[in-house]
């Protein structure tokens, strides 16, 4: 089986925006970048070596961009979509860069061996750490939680800056035994997390089938059974209330469950959302406020927003 690969050479501005675009949006396997600046530093960590650029083979001008999605992706399709969002990336006033897309095929089994250089372990905070289940990783508090992950052609590692601020809401949010919904859950390393913090009930949904089966398969890779996934197109067709939702997907999806969410909220609960680029917050908050939502917490890391959410009082 090979893999279709979809190469844009940009810039590193609009490395978030992309990723975060390829998984969330086109539901790709799983993404890759070569930046410049790795090069510019490479070998000062560990000796005094200085590399020369010029030595280089294929330098990346700024930064190299690589999408990964199944084989009989409708390729066209992709690169049409790809040119679209750089588009609207440009039009926000970020520098795309040399903005050059380009499409090829690959062993998987290439991807897979590349995939686990790249992959270690995150040690997120005092209470959670995320490590991928061919590292051996020793707590230094007896207590903090390990949330075992095999990203396999990843739908999310935990390094992405929009899921750790999801996390941080978590670890905010559960301050007793509650029920979660993960929306857009990915890997599942959200609905684990919130898990091991302790949540007693904890159901996560994508529609996305390949999604759905690697959080099944890391769900079960944790041992944890208080856990459920399922295919679902946001809160759609998903039964009860839940004291707290969280959703780390794009605005523009946001947008589209904000109207679901009085629903599917139980009284007195919260809800979470990440992956929102600051230049597109106040069109969150707006929306929120007209189903008469407000805004608790507000937490921002490079150009990504992730908020704590109540019902306004009545």
């Amino acid at each position: 089986m090979k893999l279709l690969i979809i190469k844009i050479e940009t810039s590193h501005e609009i490395e978030d925006a992309l990723s975060v675009y390829s998984q969330d949006v086109l539901h790709c396997l799983g993404t890759e970048t070569r930046k410049r600046s790795d090069f510019d530093h490479a070998g000062w960590e560990n000796d005094s070596t200085i590399v020369n650029l010029e030595e280089i083979k294929d330098l990346p001008q700024d930064l190299e961009f690589y999408a990964y999605f199944r084989e009989d992706s409708d390729r066209d399709k992709l690169l049409a979509d790809f040119r679209q969002k750089l588009q609207e990336l440009k039009g926000y006033g970020l520098d795309i860069g040399q903005a050059k897309i380009s499409a090829s095929y690959i062993e998987d089994k290439d991807w897979n061996t590349v995939w686990q250089k790249f992959y270690h372990v995150i040690n997120f905070s005092r209470h959670l750490a995320i490590v991928p289940e061919w590292e051996n990783y020793q707590p230094q508090f007896s207590d903090q939680k390990l949330i075992n992950l095999d990203p396999g052609l990843a739908f999310g590692t935990g390094g992405h800056k929009t899921t750790q601020l999801a996390m941080m809401g978590l670890e905010r949010t559960l301050t007793a035994p509650k029920s979660v919904i993960d929306v857009g859950t990915g890997s599942g390393i959200l609905a684990i997390a919130a898990s091991l913090l302790g949540a007693n009930k904890v159901i996560g949904t994508d529609v996305s089938d390949e999604a759905v089966t690697a959080a099944q398969e890391n769900v079960a890779l944790n041992h944890l059974d208080n856990i459920q996934i399922k295919k679902a197109n946001l809160l759609e067709n998903i039964d009860g209330k839940f004291d707290i939702i969280v959703a780390n997907i794009l605005a523009e999806i946001l947008l589209d469950l904000i109207p679901q969410l009085n629903d599917h909220l139980q009284k007195g609960g919260k809800v979470i959302f990440s992956g929102i680029d600051y230049l597109q917050l106040t069109k969150v908050e707006k929306a929120l406020d007209n189903y008469d939502f407000k805004v608790e917490l507000t937490m921002k890391q490079d150009r990504w927003v992730s908020l704590v959410i109540a019902r306004k009082e009545q």
